[in-house]
């Protein structure tokens, strides 16, 4: 089983309906935004400034919608990319 890194980031939805974009090993988000996609580009940035990292993205619904390794993560079973 791979555990998340530290530098991982998540974006999720609130109760109050914004979006989060939150470190792995945080209380507190890094950013709340308006947009899911305001989200992800916010944590895709930071990932970037922090050598890379996993970016998972949860739908409203709180299950996982994707996962995507931002450059230069180090992805060890890097898949064909069909998603972005």
């Amino acid at each position: 089983m791979i555990m998340s890194k530290k530098q991982d980031r998540m974006v999720y939805q609130r109760a109050d309906k914004k979006w989060v974009n939150k470190r792995n090993d945080s209380n507190r988000a890094s950013s709340v935004n308006s947009t899911q996609k305001e989200a992800q580009e916010s944590a895709k940035r930071m990932l970037q400034n922090q050598r890379g990292g996993e970016l998972t993205t949860k739908g409203r619904n709180g299950q996982i919608r994707s996962k995507d390794t931002i450059y230069p993560g180090n992805d060890p079973y890097p898949p064909k990319d069909t998603e972005n």
